[in-house]
């Protein structure tokens, strides 16, 4: 059986081959990639969505369900942002489902993301408990708000620094939209590329003091979009009860990015 997903979207002209992390007779993992909505838009439907895509090759009989006989349910047991990368988790029937439902609402599983951010703090492990509501002006964006907010607790671990910069490991112990993101925010360290939350393009021009540019080319930011990636995910399978880990590497371009910053 292959270990990629191959999946497209001809109306918007593209393709993915999506990495698989786990597979079991009740469970699917996959490393989705950036720019990929978890589930449809209900505002923008014609938006292409990895749940949209795979319930239509189910229904097609694509290759890759043909090689899993008897697959008529497949559903993302939580959410990742459209922009976010790293471990989703999905459910091959309903009972399952409902399984893990109970134990995302429960704090079981322990998600572990890495974010690349600007600026640093002094402590090595701290934690934001605020707040979070949808944005009263900008459509689909948080903020935190005391006053009419769900609550948000996120802990973060300092892996490493760099000047200006810091990759923090991020551990959302709730569920609320845009969480991390919202927190970093809220601490004043934006996530490079997240340019809804504040967070600015990473220059390789800004590193290196001998960056020289061709004539006419456009220098291209490190990364183009929000440095956020859901690297880990531990939890008790909702069957066996063992305990699992999901582990999802990490994308090319925050891997350059901590290059050069190691570098520079």
């Amino acid at each position: 059986m292959s270990d990629v997903i191959k999946i497209s979207s001809p109306e918007t002209r593209n393709f993915w081959e999506i990495p698989i992390l786990f597979e079991d007779e009740q469970l699917l993992a996959l490393n989705k990639p950036a720019e990929l909505l978890t589930s449809p838009d209900r505002f923008d439907l014609a938006r292409p969505s990895l749940i949209g895509l795979l319930h239509r090759d189910i229904q097609r009989g694509a290759t890759w369900a043909k090689h899993r006989p008897g697959l008529a349910y497949l559903m993302n047991a939580h959410r990742l942002d459209a922009e976010t990368t790293g471990v989703l988790l999905l459910a091959k029937s309903k009972p399952v489902l409902i399984a893990l439902a109970n134990q995302f609402g429960s704090e079981t599983p322990l998600k572990t993301y890495v974010a690349l951010v600007r600026g640093t703090m002094q402590q090595d492990t701290f934690e934001v408990s605020a707040k979070i509501a949808p944005h009263p002006v900008k459509l689909g964006t948080m903020r935190v708000e005391e006053r009419n907010g769900k609550q948000g607790r996120t802990e973060f671990t300092v892996r490493e620094r760099f000047r200006g910069f810091s990759l923090l490991e991020c551990r959302p112990l709730t569920a609320q939209t845009h969480q991390i993101r919202v927190h970093l925010q809220y601490l004043g360290l934006p996530i490079l590329g997240d340019n809804i939350y504040g967070g600015s393009q990473l220059l390789l021009s800004s590193l290196k003091r001998d960056y020289h540019l061709k004539p006419k080319k456009i220098e291209r930011p490190l990364i183009s979009t929000p440095a956020l990636h859901a690297e880990k995910l531990v939890l008790p399978h909702p069957v066996t009860e063992n305990e699992i880990s999901i582990e999802a590497p990490w994308p090319k371009d925050l891997k350059v990015a901590v290059k050069y910053l190691r570098l520079h």
